[in-house]
């Protein structure tokens, strides 16, 4: 049987958990809130970027060259999207305005492993689709530059993921949750076996 000092000690403990647990949610809705912020920072740099760009580029006329300049055709370069102990999760592809994610082929990821669907589809990928509409309902952007994305799978495997029309301030963003998403897969996966 617990004696009163134990009983104390752990509704202390209880407290304290329930403490912890509030200033978690808070610091992730901040979170949140300074990647908002982050992102409106950068859409107005970038905007702010390409105004001088064009006003610059006129007075800047290069000769012309026998060779392509390297910003006007940009190739495929891929990223290796590792866990902190090397383990590769997938192959990350960028291009001017797409990526594309192909996942490794020894690592099966099933779309119904947590947080795929419930944060990187509905919470990253959905909202981003969800803010292009409403800019193009606005006028911000023409609607067919709404991000839209495809997830390709084996029965629930998934293989890969294909975004198009990806904002150039989106990018870290993106490559990130989806980093994240594929570590906490992964984790729950070796659980399993």
């Amino acid at each position: 049987m617990m004696s009163e000092e134990e009983k104390e000690k752990i509704k202390k403990i209880a407290k304290l958990r329930a403490l912890l647990e509030k200033r978690v949610e808070d610091m992730e809705t901040e979170l949140d809130g300074l990647k908002t912020l982050l992102s409106l920072i950068d859409t107005t740099l970038i905007k702010e970027g390409f105004k001088r760009a064009e006003i610059s580029k006129p007075v800047q006329t290069p000769p012309k060259q026998a060779t392509p300049q390297p910003s006007v055709i940009q190739q495929k370069k891929g990223i290796p999207l590792k866990t902190v102990t090397g383990d590769l999760l997938a192959q990350l592809y960028t291009e001017k305005d797409s990526m594309q994610i192909t996942l490794a082929e020894d690592k099966n990821f099933d779309i119904n492993t947590p947080p795929f669907t419930s944060f990187l589809v509905e919470r990253v990928l959905a909202k981003m689709q969800e803010k292009d509409r409403e800019d193009a309902s606005k006028g911000k952007i023409a609607p067919e530059n709404i991000l839209s994305y495809n997830i390709k799978r084996d029965g629930n495997i998934l293989r890969e993921i294909t975004i198009r029309n990806l904002r150039r301030e989106r990018s870290r963003e993106l490559k990130s949750s989806i980093r994240w998403t594929l570590e906490k897969m992964y984790e729950r996966i070796k659980q399993t076996k």
